[in-house]
C-alpha cells in the first residue's frame, strides 16, 4: 500500500478565491527534483503567513504546498552530493512559492538547493533559525563587510520582536554591538532586553514621513519593515554608515530622498535570501553555528505541531507572534 503523509494545500477557484485545506499526499504527488527529504522540522515565517492568508501574492502556482524552509533527512537521491541519511536544510529557491514546500511530510527538491545541517545542530535548532534567522545573518555579514563594526556606533534593528529582528538582535549583541531595537509592541521590551538590546524604542519614532536628513543616531541598521520606517532609518544613519534592507512588513515603497546617500555617504544594502548562491548560504550557516547563542535561540522560539500551522500563519500576519516558531513535524 502506498504510504501517505499529511500536507497543507493552498488552492484557488475560477474566481481566484483562495482556500486552504489539510490533505493526504503520496510521493507520487510531489513535484520534480533529484532529492526526496523526510521533513522533520519547519517554521512559520511572515512570508508563509502571507502565502496561507493570501494577503500578498507569494504563491504563484496553484495548487501549492506552502512553507519556504525545512530541515530533514534525505530518504532518496540521484544527486551526486547527497545520499540517503544525510541531514539537510533548505531555504528559499521558490519553494513554497512555485514549488511544493515544507508543509508536508515529504519534500522533493533539487539537490543544488540544499545545504548540510551544521554539525551539532538539530533539525529543530535549524528551524528555530529558519529563513528569518538565515536572513538576519546575511544582514550582519553585509554590515560587517561594509565596515560597520561595534566601534563605529549603535546599530538599529526594526521589527525587532519579529523573526528576523529577534535573531538580528541576538546576533548583533553577541558580537559586541550596541543594539537599538525598534518595536511596535512595547510589552516586548523585557524580551528584547533579554536578547541583548541595549535600548528599545517605539516604532512610532520611525513611522512618520521622514525628513531628508535627521539627527545622526546610528552607524547602521537592519530593516525588515520598509516604507517610512526604512526612510527614517536612512535619514538618521551617521556619515559613511549602512543599512541592510531585507523585508517589507510596513510596505514595499521607500518614500525617501537621495540626501542620505549623497550628503552622508550612507549605503543601502539589499539582502536577498531566496536566490542567494550556495557559497553565500554556506557562509551564513557556518556563522550561525558559531555566532548564535543556542540558549538565546531557545528563548526566542515557540514550538508548535503540524495542526497549528494555519492558525499561526494568520497570527503572524496580524503581528501576534513573537520571535521564532518551530514546527515539529
Amino acid at each position: 500500500m502506498t504510504e501517505t503523509f499529511k500536507a497543507i494545500l493552498v488552492s484557488r477557484d475560477a474566481e481566484k478565491k483562495q482556500s486552504v485545506a489539510v490533505t493526504d499526499l503520496t510521493e507520487a504527488d510531489l513535484m520534480e527534483g533529484d532529492v526526496t527529504v523526510a521533513v522533520e522540522a519547519t517554521t512559520v515565517n511572515y512570508k508563509d503567513g502571507l502565502a496561507i492568508t493570501g494577503k500578498a501574492p507569494v504563491i504563484r502556482r496553484w495548487p501549492l504546498v506552502p512553507g519556504v524552509d525545512f530541515a530533514g533527512t534525505v530518504i532518496s537521491s540521484s544527486h551526486a552530493d547527497w545520499h540517503k541519511g544525510d541531514k539537510v536544510i533548505l531555504n528559499g529557491w521558490g519553494v513554497g512559492e512555485t514549488h511544493y514546500g515544507a508543509y508536508a511530510g515529504r519534500a522533493r527538491v533539487k539537490g543544488d538547493w540544499l545545504v548540510p545541517l551544521p554539525e551539532g545542530m538539530s533539525a529543530h535548532d535549524a528551524m528555530a533559525v529558519g529563513t528569518a534567522g538565515y536572513t538576519a545573518m546575511l544582514c550582519v555579514i553585509a554590515l560587517q563587510r561594509h565596515g560597520i563594526v561595534p566601534d563605529r556606533g549603535p546599530v538599529v534593528v526594526t521589527g525587532a520582536a519579529g523573526g528576523v529582528g529577534s535573531v538580528a538582535v541576538s546576533l548583533l549583541s553577541s558580537l559586541g554591538y550596541h543594539v537599538i531595537a525598534s518595536t511596535g509592541r512595547n510589552a516586548e521590551s523585557p524580551y528584547l532586553i533579554d536578547l541583548g538590546a541595549a535600548e528599545v524604542i517605539s516604532r512610532e519614532e520611525l513611522a512618520q514621513p521622514a525628513k531628508p536628513l535627521a539627527k545622526e543616531r546610528w552607524a547602521g541598521g537592519i530593516d525588515a519593515v520598509g516604507s517610512h520606517t526604512l526612510a527614517n532609518v536612512l535619514s538618521m544613519t551617521s556619515y559613511g554608515g549602512a543599512v541592510a534592507a531585507c523585508g517589507l512588513a510596513g510596505g514595499m515603497d521607500l518614500p525617501s530622498s537621495v540626501a542620505p546617500f549623497i550628503l552622508r555617504g550612507v549605503s543601502l544594502l539589499g539582502i536577498d535570501s531566496v536566490m542567494a548562491p550556495r557559497a553565500v548560504r554556506m557562509e551564513a550557516w557556518r556563522r550561525i553555528a558559531t555566532d548564535l547563542d543556542l540558549e538565546k535561540l531557545a528563548s526566542l522560539s515557540t514550538t508548535i505541531g503540524f495542526d497549528d500551522i494555519i492558525a499561526t500563519a494568520r497570527d503572524i500576519v496580524e503581528g501576534k507572534v513573537r520571535g521564532r516558531v518551530v514546527v515539529d513535524m
